[in-house]
Order: structure tokens, then sequence, then C-alpha cells
């Protein structure tokens, strides 16, 4: 694993070593204060053998703008790219080589401070890890709308890929699965009207042949496999909608027969098809994923270029 360390305005002791546990206070301020930011990104193998990292850069930019909603200093580009590239490099005999299989990826980024001080932290520690991962799901997902709980609302750190977010999400996932179905669509916190996220995923529609998903107002977390998937609809010559869309529009287009596709997008899953959305008890059961023209398609470009079986032209894939 790649340790460094934030300490008196300078990152130091920047080393990797072998995975263990780290010394940890009581009063650690990030367990107090949910300083915390993290990230995740998967390292696959090309036809050849050779290991590839998509899109770092943006994971980098990422983690650095949820760093500065939560007043943690910047993470250096050489720490964090170069780190991670050395790292896999390492760790590349653990890279999968079964289909649908591969090396995941996660950055962590946590205030060290020990003090029960409220107050931005002045020590900090910066992680990546790694661990071989199979599928995130092997069938279509089933869906739960709630307006009992909401994932995050304006001003907050919707938009931030911090921890909090996550642990404030369990509940909700919980009573999802005790009802029968994998996970919950978030609803915005305001209203409680418009569609915002499935789960921890992005999420899109297709109505009519346009894939609509929702536009990024702050409370929704700019997913690096959303930018790329709505990059591809959009070279693919489909057209794709960024704008506020409604659980009532959804369930009107279902009724009426034009809502054929719904699927969340991520770095877990990649894509993952929706089977089945409820909605006020009703449950809105899609066409099977063989009927389905776009997240299929899309889905096989994306991890084709991931994988180096096709010309990457928009310069996402780092071989190492």
């Amino acid at each position: 694993m790649l340790v460094a360390d934030y300490r008196d305005g300078n990152w130091q002791d920047v080393k990797i070593v072998p995975y263990g546990n780290i010394p940890m206070a009581p009063s650690l301020s990030a367990l107090h204060y949910g300083q915390a930011v993290f990230e995740g990104l998967k390292a696959y193998r090309s036809p050849t053998g050779k290991p590839l990292l998509f899109r770092p850069q943006a994971n980098y930019k990422r983690i650095n703008e949820s760093a500065f909603r939560l007043c943690m200093p910047p993470i250096p580009e050489d720490i964090f790219l170069d780190g991670l590239k050395e790292l896999v490099r390492l760790d590349s005999d653990w890279i999968p080589t079964q289909s649908g299989s591969v090396l995941y990826i996660r950055p962590v980024y946590f205030a060290t401070d020990e003090s029960v001080g409220l107050r931005p932290a002045n020590s900090y520690k910066f992680i990546i890890i790694s661990c071989p991962v199979g599928a995130y799901y092997s069938e279509p997902v089933k869906l739960i709308v709630t307006d009992k709980y909401i994932r995050a609302a304006e001003g907050g750190t919707g938009s931030a890929k911090c921890a909090g977010n996550y642990g404030g999400s369990l509940l909700a996932d919980q009573e999802a699965k005790q009802q029968g179905y994998d996970n919950v669509l978030w609803l915005d916190g305001k209203e409680k009207k418009y569609v915002e996220e499935c789960g921890t995923m992005n999420v899109a529609f297709v109505i009519n042949d346009v894939v609509i998903t929702p536009k990024l107002t702050g409370t929704i977390l700019p997913g690096i496999t959303r930018d790329s998937v709505l990059t591809l609809l959009r070279d693919m010559g489909v057209k794709v909608e960024e704008r506020l869309i409604s659980i009532d529009e959804v369930a009107k287009a279902y009724e009426d027969g034009n809502l054929s596709e719904a699927f969340g997008m991520g770095t877990a899953a990649t894509i993952a098809h929706i089977s089945t959305i409820n909605y006020q008890g009703k449950d809105m059961i899609l066409p099977p994923v063989s009927e389905r023209k776009y997240a299929p398609q899309v889905l096989q470009k994306l991890e084709d270029i991931k994988t180096a079986k096709v010309t990457d032209p928009y310069g996402w894939v780092y071989p190492l």
C-alpha cells in the first residue's frame, strides 16, 4: 500500500509498504468529525497482459475537489498519480485475468490530528490500497424510491466523495433490502420530487429513445463513469439530456409504454441494468436486458476501451 503524511504544512514520508494496520489514536479527528474523503478506480489487463488504468487523472481531480470541500489540503499530483502507477506496477500480479474481474483500487485521505477540538486538522494521512474483485452485480437491480430519507441537500456535500455521505445512506439501503429491493432510488432533498442517484451510482433513463440523466446540481456526485458513458452515447449519435427529471415523469413514461431502459453508472458496476423501480407501492418492471438498445451497447464499448481491445480516441487509458 502507498502511504503519505501531511504535517507542518508539507507532504512527507511517501512510501510503499506491505499492507498492514496503521496506528490510530482514540482522539483521531477524522473519527470524530468526518474529515475523510476517498476514491475508487480499477486496474485492468490488456489482451497482451499489460496493466492498464482508466482515467486516473479524473480521480485525482475529484479527490482534491472533495478535499477542498472538507477544508483539507490538496494532494500533489506526483504523490497521487506517480504513487498510484508505481503501486499498481508492484501489485500487477493481482490483476485478475478472468473476464469481469479487476483490481479495485481505493485511495483514502483523512485527518490525523489527535484532538477533539472542532477545526480543520493540521495533519493528514493519504493511503492507497487495492484488492481483486469480481462483478459487483450479477443480475439487474431492483430499486425502491424513498421519500423518507435524503442523500444530500443544496449547499451540502452531495458532490463530494466524502465518507459521511456513504455512512448516511446505509439505513435507507438496509430498509430497501428488507423489502426485497437491492437499493434506493434517491430523490432531491428539497422537494422530494426529482430523481438524483440510485444507491451509490448515477442513474439514467431511456424515454422515447432519449437518454435522460439528472443534471449535476451540486447534490449529485460527478461520476467519472457517468461522464464516460454520456460521452460515448453522444458519439454514437444518441440524444442525451442532462436535466431535472421527476419521479412522476419516469412513472408517466412507464405507464405510457415509453420507458424502455433504466441503468446505474458507477466505478463498482460500470453499468448496472435496472429491472424494477418501486414507486408508491407499485413495481415498474422494465424490459429484459436482451431487449435493451443503449445500455448494453455502451457498456460493451466502454469495457473494450478500458481493456485496450479497441483504440482509445479519448486518452482515457493509462498503460503501465
